[in-house]
Order: C-alpha cells, then sequence, then structure tokens
C-alpha cells in the first residue's frame, strides 16, 4: 500500500447479505469495520499485521477442516 486512501472500502465480491467488513488505509494503520455496524467501532492493523493476514488468508491457514 503505497497511496494514503482514507476511504473505506468493501469487496466487490461481497453481496448483500450484510455479512461484509469494510477496510480504510489511514498512512499509519489499515483499520475494518462491521459493514452492518459501522459505528461499532474498528479495529486497527499495522501494516506488517495486515501483510501477514492476508499471506494467511492466502494459504488457506483460517479455512475450516473439511
Amino acid at each position: 500500500m503505497t497511496a494514503l486512501n482514507s476511504t473505506w472500502r468493501k469487496s466487490s465480491k461481497s453481496g448483500d447479505n450484510g455479512a461484509c467488513v469494510e477496510v480504510r488505509y489511514t498512512g499509519e494503520s489499515i483499520e475494518v469495520r462491521d459493514t452492518k455496524n459501522r459505528s461499532g467501532g474498528q479495529l486497527s492493523f499495522t501494516a506488517e499485521e495486515w501483510h501477514a493476514f492476508i499471506s494467511g488468508v492466502k494459504h488457506l491457514e483460517f479455512d475450516r477442516p473439511a
């Protein structure tokens, strides 16, 4: 993430079921909030933490066993 983008973004793959999160980059951290409860607060991650999470998702570390 090189450019400052403080706009909340929702995945283009998200449906209309309300089970989505939004993400924004503030320049110092990556923040995540619940789309259906935007005033409920947000989680904040360092760039290192965020990249570790994304890597885990890509490597299926969070998939439930069959």
